[in-house]
Order: C-alpha cells, then sequence, then structure tokens
C-alpha cells in the first residue's frame, strides 16, 4: 500500500513525494519525525497501520504537518481484502485533496490510476517487487516466478511487465547470468508493457536501459529514457537511467546533472549515490566520487557495490593498499557478482602483485568451468596485469557475448591507457562508440 501510494501521489505534477528507497529506510524504525523530515526535505509525512483480520482490512492514516508538528488529517478506512487495489485510489484522492492540491480532470485521473482491478494480480506483482529488490540470484529468480504468476493472473498487467523486464535484466547485471539469455527477455517484456500502455514512465525506463545495456543503440535508448522523463519528471529511477548511459558515452556534464537531480529527487536511494561516485570518477574526478561514495556508506556501511567502485578510485589515487581492502569488502558482501573479484585482481596486479593477480585470474577461469564468468571480468584482471594477448582475447568475447559492462571501455578510466591501441578502437567502434 505504501509502494503504491507514493506511486499514484508522484504523478501529481504541484506534489514532491520522496520515492521507495528512501521512505522504506524508516520503516520498523522509531525515527523521530522532524529528523526524517530533515533528512528528505519534506514538510509532511504521511503515517499509516493496517490491521487484517481474515478477509477484513482497517487502514488509519494522519498526516503530520512538520512546520506545526501536529496531525492535520487522520481517517480510518475498513474493506475487504478484494477492495484493496480500489481503496489505494481513494486514499490517494483524499490525500490529496487534504494537501490542498486542486486536482484537474487529468490530474484526478493520474492519481486514481489503477494498473490493475485483480487483487491477487497487484500482491502478486508487490511480493515481485520486494524479492527483487534483494538483488540475490534467489531473490531474483522469486521476482521472475512472482511477476510471471502477475501476468499470467492479468495479461494487461504493464507493471508486472516493467517488473519481469528488471527482473531479467538484474540477472545478467547483478547475477553473472548470460546477457545473450537474458537481456532478449528483458526486451520483450519492456516492450510488451510499452504496448499496453504508452503512457507508463517506468516502462519507457526499463526499456531504454534495455536497449542502453544490450543492443548498445544510443540513440534509441536515450529517446525511451526523455520520453520516461516527459511522463514522470520526478522520476529519480528515469533520471539515474539516463544519467548512466551518459556517463558511459562520456558525456560526463551532463551525466552529473542527470545525477544530481535523481539524487535530489531519492536522497537516500544507495544505487543511485554510488553511481554518482562511478560517474564522478569516470569523469577524471576520483576524490570527489570517493567521497559521494562516502556518504553512502555512511547511510550503509555494508553496501558492497559502493565499496566496490572505491576501490577504482583508490587504484585511481594509486592508493593500492586501500584498494585491494574495498574490493574484498565488496567480495565479502556479495558472492553473487564475480566483477568485486575481478576488481581485487586488478588492483593486486596494479599493487605490484603479479602472483596474486594471476591466482584471483585462475580461480575465475575455475569458475567458469561450473558457472558464467562475464568475459569483461576477466579481461578487467588482464588489463591489470598489462596482459594485451589475454585482454583482447577476452574483450571480443565480450562483444560476442554482448556483456553489457563493455560498455564501460570508453570511460573506465582502467581502459585509459589502451584508448589509442588501434585493436581497442575496433572493439569501441563494434559496440557503437565513435571518436
Amino acid at each position: 500500500m505504501t509502494e503504491t501510494l507514493i506511486s499514484s501521489l508522484s504523478r501529481l505534477p504541484n506534489l514532491n513525494v520522496k520515492p521507495r528507497s528512501s521512505v522504506f529506510r524508516y520503516k520498523g524504525k522509531d525515527a523521530d519525525l522532524q529528523t526524517i523530515g530533515k533528512e528528505l526535505n519534506v514538510q509532511a509525512i504521511l503515517n499509516g497501520r493496517v490491521a487484517q483480520r481474515g478477509t477484513d482490512i482497517s487502514l488509519f492514516i494522519e498526516l503530520i504537518d512538520l512546520s506545526l508538528d501536529k496531525v492535520v488529517w487522520s481517517q480510518r478506512y475498513d474493506r475487504k481484502q478484494d477492495d484493496i487495489v480500489s481503496l489505494q485510489a481513494e486514499i490517494a484522492r483524499d490525500i490529496a485533496q487534504k494537501l490542498k492540491t486542486k486536482l484537474s480532470g487529468a490530474d484526478e485521473e493520474r492519481v486514481s490510476k489503477t494498473y490493475t482491478n485483480n487483487p491477487d494480480a497487484y500482491q502478486l506483482y508487490l511480493k515481485g517487487r520486494y524479492n527483487l529488490f534483494k538483488l540475490t540470484p534467489t531473490g531474483i529468480q522469486s521476482g521472475i516466478s512472482l511477476f510471471q504468476q502477475a501476468i499470467d493472473t492479468d495479461p494487461k498487467y504493464a507493471l508486472a511487465y516493467v517488473g519481469l523486464a528488471s527482473a531479467y535484466r538484474a540477472n545478467a547485471l547483478s547475477a553473472d547470468m548470460p546477457s545473450n539469455e537474458f537481456f532478449p527477455k528483458a526486451k520483450a517484456a519492456a516492450m510488451k508493457a510499452v504496448q499496453i500502455d504508452d503512457d507508463l514512465a517506468e516502462a519507457h525506463a526499463v526499456l531504454g536501459f534495455t536497449i542502453f545495456w544490450y543492443d548498445w543503440d544510443w540513440k534509441a535508448a536515450e529517446g525511451e529514457f526523455k520520453r520516461a522523463i516527459e511522463l514522470n519528471p520526478k522520476s529519480a529511477d528515469a533520471h539515474w537511467a539516463y544519467a548512466h548511459m551518459l556517463s558511459n558515452l562520456g558525456r560526463h556534464s551532463e551525466a552529473l546533472d542527470e545525477a544530481k537531480l535523481a539524487r535530489e529527487l531519492d536522497p537516500l536511494s544507495l544505487i543511485i549515490s554510488t553511481s554518482e561516485g562511478m560517474y564522478l570518477i569516470d569523469a577524471g574526478q576520483p576524490d570527489e566520487g570517493l567521497a559521494r561514495l562516502q556518504k553512502t556508506l555512511e547511510i550503509e556501511p555494508n553496501y558492497w557495490f559502493a565499496h566496490m567502485h572505491a576501490s577504482t578510485g583508490y587504484c585511481e589515487k594509486g592508493m593500492y593498499e586501500q584498494a585491494i581492502a574495498e574490493a574484498r569488502k565488496a567480495m565479502e558482501l556479495n558472492g553473487a557478482s564475480s566483477l568485486p573479484t575481478a576488481y581485487l585482481g586488478y588492483a593486486l596486479a596494479k599493487s605490484g602483485n603479479e602472483a596474486e593477480a594471476r591466482k584471483v585470474a585462475d580461480q575465475l577461469l575455475t569458475l567458469s568451468a561450473v558457472h558464467y564468468v562475464p568475459p569483461y571480468h576477466m579481461a578487467v584482471i588482464y588489463n591489470g596485469l598489462a596482459d594485451r594477448e589475454k585482454m583482447m582475447t577476452w574483450l571480443q568475447h565480450g562483444i560476442t557475448e554482448r556483456d553489457p559492462k563493455m560498455t564501460f571501455l570508453k570511460v573506465d578510466p582502467r581502459w585509459a591507457k589502451w584508448q589509442a591501441d588501434p585493436a581497442f578502437q575496433e572493439i569501441l567502434k563494434k559496440i557503437g562508440f565513435t571518436q
């Protein structure tokens, strides 16, 4: 219900609602409301409690004005479980009115819009989101199953197709699964979502991300990102996705502007904050990038993604001991991806510990006999070892297998010394990069 209300209210043009990733950090915590308000830079907080007995649901909601430090509106809703979809639309309308938001006919349609009228499909979708956000192999697979069940229950449920596309993409990016197997499925699901509802910002954003990572068609991907932002200018995810492509294309100033906007819209998002740190490092600003990554780790000290990119920043500064420590920490926190292992191998090689770096490479080669290892990961280690022949071989495999991380070759500072190499330039051209 919380996630659905956020989605509904965020469609209003004159209302700024903080997204899920920021709001859910306070779930189950006894946090002071004034502190939350300052951290999120909001004027009001909506609190709710839900109780369920059999098929009966009771929902109590209160709206707190932080400047007055008091409840300015409260309401209790009693419904049957089958009415939960229509209930969220009713609550969204009530809240908008109590916030003194004057709804036009178009605004009321936006805030009242439901993407399915089937309560079973709706709950399957929410369970799918919950599992997907774990970004573990088991969580991703559970997400795929639940989104598919939601689609089977309601074949016109566009948001469920968006979830399915995101889960397939996550399999390739976060769980070391073959891109050739999962990205075509992600694209098919994303295109189906757009076909069902061309006005759904999330559908265009996920389609743009899929085209960017796998098709390497920058113009088409940018068109989808811009369409998503046009449909929902306050979508932090759409701005973040667009920033990612801009950064990988070397359009650093535009990328950092989009990343900053995404962070302002979703100030506690770990992935957005970490990505901004990565964009800064790729833009030749390692000090600023490490500072941003440190701010991310202040929010969540055990966020593996931030530790992994901190390894890159420290490598750029020649601080190899710290780079090795950060890569090891990322490995410890995430065993699903072999990318932190590749970053460790690179850092060891750059520190002069060639023997240990080759051991890491051999470990990944051994692993590849029983589990898929993306070729880009192998190429990273051989890059650190300055083993040009093996590095180029694995990069060629990356082209053949359409490894999505090949899109980093233009800007990741690890590859700077190879930019003038004719063979490397040919690889960049195959990806779609031009000088």
